[in-house]
């Protein structure tokens, strides 16, 4: 069994255990060319952070619940729900199969391309099963055409974002699970709305369907693939929201993703990528789903002194806690977990932090991790903004000398506010 990872945490060190400036409260820190550079610490820009009675940032695990819910949708339901449902109004079950054809093949929720279902009472039956979830408010594309953000706006007037790309060989849809985000870190759009609600499986689900609507249409530029029909072959769950406070939901949108069609969308489980900030116990439940999706840790400081500031949640749950529970999803499932570590200049990208990253992560073990530096998306004038290229460079270097597989990830969207940490999901121009 692995050796405890708390020894930091309870103020207790290991003999021969190396030291880190951070554990000092070290203000400054020399890079490989020895010079110093400040340390800047979290603050709200621009808004006021909710904080608690113990002057911590407030969480929000759950929302207020609401009277009224989204209207029931043939995404919510299994083929076996669809049918008894469908029995259930009168209509003869078999209906569930060529409404899910629709759906989520043709991605239609037109009555009048329905040729196979009877004229009479058609719309009825259309309106029952597919009723309207998100309508389209605007959208947003780069100059080359290769991303498109959608701003929709629910059936209860909430806005939500999701954000299309097009990259080499895949398309990759970034979904949102929630309206706003109740986790209240610093640095990100989402976070300064709070938390609104939880989006239903139906709402998350169409999302993927209407942008593989657009998809068909040809609305989404760049050199097209191989052949054949084009759709979104990559989901990541890094839009609005933290998606494993919306567990159940989440996972049921996941499984009609991964359903073969027409159930679902015949989606490959190794193409879906779940992200949380640190729930552990969340965390735990996703290694016990047997669905071998992808897991990203959204890691941002490998110390606890900056990343209780930086990321709320790990007041409750701290960075060894969180690296545990990573490392038992590889054990459980076999599926190389992800890193995410968004680099802001001064603040978290110091080459020490490079150092203790990979020395926590190597303590784990080998082979079971990849880190992905992400250039924070700059803010003239702001704080948060992204690490020097020469910076991100010594960090990548530090880690990939320790052997610990890392990618500078690209950063899309960001002249439409679509990029990691932009989504706000406002209307105006």
């Amino acid at each position: 069994m692995m050796e405890p990872m708390n020894e930091r945490n309870n103020g207790v060190r290991r003999a021969g255990a190396p030291t880190y400036p951070g554990d000092r409260g070290v203000r400054t820190t020399a890079g490989r060319d020895g010079s110093a550079r400040p340390q800047v610490r979290p603050t709200a820009e621009g808004w006021v952070q909710p904080m608690g009675p113990d002057g911590r940032p407030v969480l929000q695990f759950a929302a207020k619940r609401r009277v009224t819910k989204p209207p029931r949708h043939l995404a919510d339901l299994s083929l076996a729900d669809r049918q008894a449902a469908l029995k259930e109004s009168g209509h003869q079950p078999f209906r569930a199969k060529q409404l899910s054809t629709h759906y989520f093949e043709h991605y239609s929720v037109d009555p009048e391309t329905m040729t196979d279902l009877p004229k009479a009472g058609r719309e009825e039956l259309v309106a029952e099963m597919l009723p309207p979830l998100l309508t389209e408010v605007k959208r947003l594309k780069t100059d080359r055409g290769d991303t498109i953000k959608f701003l929709w706006r629910c059936f209860d007037g909430v806005l939500v974002e999701s954000v299309l790309m097009r990259y080499p060989g895949r398309i990759t849809l970034c979904v949102s699970s929630q309206a706003g985000c109740g986790m209240n870190c610093p640095f990100c759009a989402t976070g300064q709305n709070g938390l609104t609600r939880n989006l239903s499986t139906a709402e998350i689900v169409d999302q993927v369907v209407q942008a593989n609507r657009a998809i068909a249409a040809g609305e989404l530029g760049g050199a097209p693939g191989d052949g054949g029909p084009e759709r979104v072959g990559n989901i990541v769950f890094m839009g609005m929201g933290e998606p494993l406070a919306n567990y159940k939901r989440v996972m049921e949108a996941v499984h009609r993703m991964v359903d073969p069609l027409p159930e679902g969308m015949g989606m490959s489980a190794r193409g879906i990528t779940v992200s949380t900030v640190g729930l552990v116990p969340a965390i735990n439940k996703l290694a016990d789903e047997d669905l071998p999706v992808t897991f990203a840790l959204s890691l941002h400081a490998p110390d606890d002194e900056l990343r209780d500031d930086l990321i709320p949640v790990n007041s409750r749950w701290k960075v060894d806690e969180a690296l545990d529970a990573a490392r038992a999803y590889f054990d459980k499932t076999g599926r190389r977990v992800s890193i995410e570590y968004a680099l802001i200049k001064d603040m978290n990208d110091h080459g020490w932090r490079a150092d203790l990253l990979a020395d926590k992560l190597n303590e784990r073990g080998r082979g079971w991790v990849h880190v992905n530096p992400i250039p924070l998306n700059p803010t003239p004038g702001s704080i948060w903004t992204s690490s020097d290229p020469r910076v991100m460079h010594e960090f990548v270097n530090r880690l990939r000398d320790k052997g610990i597989p890392t990618t500078l990830r690209d950063t899309r969207g960001k002249e439409i506010d679509g990029a990691c940490g932009q989504l706000a999901a406002g209307d105006s121009e």
